[in-house]
């Protein structure tokens, strides 16, 4: 079996328990409030912010004899650069307020996510970066066209406000087939657990991200 694939069963319990986070259900069906997806797109921003600077972060600790893998991070910067800003102006079309948003403090589940992606870089093995790709990149290709059309439909939304999720939806499908190119030539075992833990930690502190993004009991993270 291909460590892409392996990666995906390893990992299945984990990545269901994040689907089944009770507010994406509600997404998918139109039963989201504009403002709890204002408050979806504040919390995006607090880690879409970071993308650039964790991946510089990773691809500057890479030894030699991974420079492979930091040919593949300069490729995943020049995608990623500047997204943050797609969702600042989504966040205004959908009547929110960028400027608001921008300054705010993330939730705790967010700041946590992002403090876990710079500490696994830094302190375990910059590697450990491919597991939140596994995570974000692979949950936005399940879910992010399909939200985007139900939130659009029964928010009565313009275009102009699902610019990062049907951008990521519609890009993270090439970036999915790269990630299984690029983790199908991680041959060190010891390598292949690393990512692998990180993106089981990633998978629930991103749950938890939407755990607590919602205003309705039903949701919250404890439950």
């Amino acid at each position: 079996m291909s460590f892409y694939r392996q990666l995906q069963e390893d990992t299945r319990a984990d990545r269901q328990r994040l689907l089944a986070a009770p507010i994406l259900a509600r997404c998918l069906r139109g039963a989201v409030t504009r403002e709890e997806y204002v408050d979806f797109l504040t919390q995006a921003y607090h880690h879409v912010r970071h993308t650039v600077p964790l991946l510089m972060a990773a691809g500057s600790r890479f030894a030699a004899e991974h420079e492979w893998l930091r040919r593949a991070v300069a490729d995943y910067i020049a995608e990623e650069y500047g997204h943050e800003a797609w969702v600042l102006d989504d966040i205004a079309a959908a009547g929110g307020d960028p400027q608001r948003a921008r300054l705010s403090r993330p939730l705790a589940a967010t700041e946590l996510l992002v403090s876990y992606a710079y500490d696994s870089v830094q302190r375990v093995h910059p590697i450990s970066l491919f597991g939140m790709v596994q995570v974000l990149e692979g949950t936005s290709v399940t879910l992010a066209s399909r939200a985007a059309d139900a939130l659009q439909q029964a928010l009565d939304l313009p275009d102009t406000a699902f610019t990062y999720l049907r951008s990521h939806g519609a890009l993270d499908q090439d970036h999915l087939a790269f990630f299984a190119r690029l983790m199908d030539q991680v041959t060190s075992t010891a390598e292949r657990e690393i990512v692998c833990h990180a993106a089981r930690m990633f998978y629930c502190l991103y749950g938890d991200v939407f755990r607590s993004l919602s205003r309705t009991p039903e949701d919250a993270p404890w439950n």
